[in-house]
């Protein structure tokens, strides 16, 4: 099982790939049968929440003002975020993770994730690589590590507060 990162900082993009790669493996994990699913989906759902929370709060907001990204991508971004958020509650619902449904809804986390990824490093990264200094993206990197720590020592991942993240997503 992956264990989780911990995020020491550095280059915001480094941080941020370093948690995508870890998505996929966690993802290949709840795919194999003989995992302990629950364990690891208890592990994605911290990860995942901390990490886009962190995003849109630390991340986002300056590459917006640096002129990296724009509105729009700012929004099409938040917008994959609350798709994956609700595919993760909807896998985190299933009582059975060896059962037929959990695998369906498996397959959808992982589409929506994994959409999300690919658009983030090509059209969110790239620009900040080329865009955004390597000292603010190293601050920056500082920033998002410590957001994403306190919401991991915060216990986002609960179902409880999924639930709550997902019925904020859905008032805006």
């Amino acid at each position: 099982m992956p264990k989780i990162l911990p995020a020491d900082g550095g280059d915001v993009v480094e941080v941020i790939l370093a948690d995508h790669r870890w998505f996929e493996e966690a993802l290949r994990e709840l795919r194999d049968v003989s995992s302990d699913r629950a364990a690891v989906l208890a592990d994605l759902a911290t990860v995942l929440i901390a990490h886009a929370e962190a995003e849109e709060s630390k991340v986002y907001p300056t590459l917006r003002r640096k002129d990296a990204i724009d509105a729009e991508e700012v929004e099409h971004s938040e917008h994959e975020h609350a798709e994956g958020n609700e595919a993760l509650l909807a896998l985190m619902e299933v009582e059975d993770t060896g059962s037929e449904e959990f695998g369906e809804k498996l397959h959808e986390l992982s589409e929506a994730l994994t959409h999300h990824l690919d658009e983030e490093e090509r059209d969110v990264l790239n620009p900040a690589r080329t865009d955004i200094s390597e000292t603010v993206r190293r601050e920056l990197g500082d920033t998002f590590a410590q957001e994403r720590a306190r919401l991991i020592d915060s216990g986002c991942g609960d179902i409880a507060n999924v639930r709550k993240v997902v019925a904020a997503e859905q008032q805006k």
